[in-house]
Order: C-alpha cells, then sequence, then structure tokens
C-alpha cells in the first residue's frame, strides 16, 4: 500500500516514476529523488560485517548501479592502452557472478578530452525502462541494449566537453534524455528510446561565460502537466516534452552545476553549482522568466557542489562537499541543525526506512536520524574510495567503491 500511495501521489504532482517492476531503475531511484520504498534496509556493515558479496572489478567508473528483476546493472571503462573500453554488464544481484560484459564504445585515447580527476570515462548511471537497458556516456555515446546485453541501437552525438561527462540520461514516456552542456552550444537532447534518432534537440537560451554543466533533468508533473526540469549554467530551464521552454530562473555565474533537482510539495529544489553554490527553493508554476516572482526562498549557506539533496517529512537534507550537513525546513528555509558529519563527499544522499545515508569519498557511510535533531545512528566503512550513489532492494544495498561492487546486507 505504501508504495501505491507514492506513485499516485507521483503522477499528481510530483516526480515522474519509470522503470516497471525494477527496483531501483536509475540514477537516485524510481523517482530520481533518493527515496528508497523499502520495510528494511542495513543500518551497520564493515568489510567484514554484513556483506552478503563483494565482486571486483577492473577499469575505473563512477556510475551508480541500477536494479530489476535480480540483476545488477553498470557500466565501466577499461583501460586499454591509451583507449578505454566503454562497457556494460550486468551481475547476478544474489552472488555477483557475472552474466553478461560488454563493450558499447572505445575512447580514443589520442583525441578523447581529458577528463576532471574526480571524474570517469563512464560516469553516467544507466537506466532501466522494465524493457530494457539504456547506458550512456555523454559525447562517446549512447546505446540500448535488451537485458541479456544485445545492442539494439547506438547513437553518438558529439559536443565538445569539459572535464569529461557527470550526467546521467533520464527516459519520460518514448523520449531519452540528456544534458549536452560542453563548452559550446549547450543543450538538452531527446532520443526517441526506440531507435536512438534525434526526436530534438534544445539549445540554451542563455549567454553563460562558462557553458558545461553536469546535472541530470528530472521529470515532474504540475498542474496536469509534465516538465522537464533541466539546470544548466546561469540557468535552470522548464521545457515541455517537445523542447519548448516554459519557464527559466537566472542565478547568475553558476556553472558546473552537478545535483539533481529535487520536487516535492509543490516546491522544487535547485543547486546552482560552481563557484558559490546556492539552493533555490522555485515556485514551478510560472512562464518566461520567472527569477523575480516564483523564488520561495534561496540559500548559500552549507549548498552542495556535488550531492543531491532529500526533501523529506517537511525537512531538506543537504551535505557539502566538505561533509557538513545541513536540516532546513522544506518551506521556509529556515536552519534546524548543522553538524560536520563526514569527510569529502559527493555522492548524493539516500533516505531509507526513516534514515538518511551519507557515502564519503574515503568509502565510509554515516547514517542519520530524520529529526529536527542531529543523531548519530551508524558509521561505516568499505576502506575504499567512493564518489557513486547507493542502489538499493528490499533489506540490500549495493555500493560501488573504486575496486569493487558490493552487496550489503543478506
Amino acid at each position: 500500500m505504501k508504495k501505491a500511495k507514492f506513485l499516485f501521489l507521483s503522477l499528481l504532482s510530483g516526480p515522474l516514476v519509470f522503470g516497471g517492476t525494477a527496483d531501483w531503475p536509475q540514477f537516485r531511484g524510481p523517482a530520481g529523488q533518493g527515496h528508497a520504498e523499502v520495510d528494511k534496509a542495513p543500518l551497520r556493515w564493515s568489510v567484514s560485517e554484513n556483506v552478503a558479496w563483494r565482486k571486483e572489478l577492473p577499469g575505473e567508473a563512477w556510475s551508480s548501479p541500477v536494479l530489476s528483476d535480480g540483476r545488477l546493472y553498470l557500466t565501466n571503462a577499461v583501460a586499454d592502452g591509451e583507449d578505454h573500453s566503454l562497457r556494460a554488464l550486468c551481475l547476478d544481484a544474489s552472488d555477483g557472478k557475472t552474466l553478461w560484459d560488454r563493450e558499447i564504445f572505445r575512447s580514443d585515447g589520442g583525441s578523447a578530452p581529458k577528463i576532471h580527476k574526480k571524474n570517469s570515462h563512464a560516469s553516467p548511471t544507466p537506466m532501466l525502462d522494465g524493457k530494457d537497458l539504456y547506458v550512456h556516456f555523454g559525447h562517446q555515446g549512447t546505446a540500448c541494449l535488451d537485458l541479456d546485453g544485445k545492442v539494439k541501437w547506438k547513437k553518438r552525438i558529439e559536443y565538445p566537453p569539459v572535464h569529461g561527462c557527470g550526467s546521467s540520461a533520464t527516459i519520460e514516456g518514448d523520449l531519452l534524455l540528456y544534458s549536452a552542456d560542453g563548452a559550446k552550444e549547450p543543450a538538452l537532447v531527446a532520443l526517441d528510446k526506440r531507435t536512438g534518432k534525434i526526436r530534438w534537440k534544445t539549445l540554451r537560451d542563455a549567454d553563460a561565460k562558462r557553458k558545461f554543466s553536469f546535472c541530470t533533468p528530472l521529470v515532474i508533473e504540475v498542474e496536469g502537466k509534465r516538465q522537464i526540469i533541466s539546470p544548466a549554467s546561469d540557468y535552470v530551464f522548464s521545457y515541455d516534452l517537445a523542447g519548448k521552454p516554459i519557464w527559466k530562473l537566472h542565478y547568475p555565474g553558476g556553472y558546473s552545476v552537478v545535483p539533481r533537482p529535487v520536487f516535492e510539495n509543490g516546491l522544487l529544489y535547485v543547486c546552482s553549482g560552481f563557484n558559490q553554490p546556492i539552493l533555490h527553493a522555485i515556485r514551478p508554476t510560472g512562464k518566461g522568466d520567472v527569477s523575480k516572482t516564483h523564488l520561495a526562498w534561496e540559500t548559500n549557506k552549507g549548498t552542495p557542489h556535488s550531492s543531491s539533496v532529500i526533501v523529506t517529512d517537511g525537512l531538506l537534507f543537504m551535505a557539502a562537499d566538505n561533509g557538513v550537513v545541513s536540516c532546513l525546513d522544506a518551506k521556509t528555509g529556515e536552519l534546524h541543525w548543522k553538524e560536520r558529519v563526514s569527510g569529502a563527499c559527493s555522492a548524493s544522499l539516500l533516505l531509507a526506512v526513516g534514515r538518511i545515508y551519507l557515502t564519503d569519498e574515503s568509502g565510509k557511510t554515516f547514517v542519520f536520524k530524520v529529526g529536527k535533531k542531529y543523531e548519530l545512528l551508524a558509521s561505516n566503512d568499505l576502506e575504499d574510495r567512493s564518489l557513486a550513489s547507493i542502489a538499493v532492494t528490499e533489506g540490500a544495498f549495493f555500493v560501488r567503491t573504486q575496486k569493487a561492487v558490493w552487496r550489503i546486507g543478506k
């Protein structure tokens, strides 16, 4: 009943859920908000405690896992001399055994743009729609595979990336949507998910000095109409499903935007990126430039550059890149508490069974209670670097670290 209620509300006025029966079909879960609708979740673990399995993976990639029907899907980038083999793979979620592993694209080391030290050649998280798997490598290509790893189509739309690609794609109906915010002509792109053909490409209506960003779009429903929310440099944009602008809000000088937007109780929460990140709470009901009319509140204190926020029970939780966590009133922005919880962090926050999970870059996951007072419940260390976000199924987590992927919880 809990899941049915969540789906009903999301279709009326919240982020849209996709993935069919998939447990965790996209970056940040079924609605892309970091909410795990489960009854049980692990609380404590270590390298030797509460680990069902650990699977070492070659190469380096920071895409998060996705999960459906007992199978775990990931992307990977494996060095081959100066080149990289860009791969999709599938593991049995029960024991970690490899079911298939396919090369999808190759990155030419001689001509490929350099990536940031915190990036990889396989950072975007794959997607599931109940029938197929979609993998996205930014400017290096996008592909659709069946669930046994057979490639159905491939598409490459070149654009000049800065620091590589970090944003994941998302699915709405028969559209596959992704941001192409590089050094010039930044845009939002829609492919036909059935064929890979371009349905539309909308250039950003902005003249940002630094045009590159890395934000994953979010599809929401407002007053019975769907909106694609796509933060970019200088502005957050709202588009209809034909790629036509609905509204935009200006955050002057913001660039390299990473955190995925969150929509809850009629407010849209968007972070503005570097250099000084600002969290904006926006009423997404306007038309045109709404910068002076639809901003509910904003704050520049403790705002993340990288990690996406959680909103639940009228509270907003966010983790700055230095590991300082803040709890705010989601409606007003009033601060309830602020604590240094972790070391440097990039992964997005996770909500499960009334707890917030924060994984820092050293591989430690800190668990604290949802509430107006800070209460740390557990600190768990996998002793391996991690920038990926957790994937969830009933009673278990899947955590990607630099050397391996782990199933936490039996």
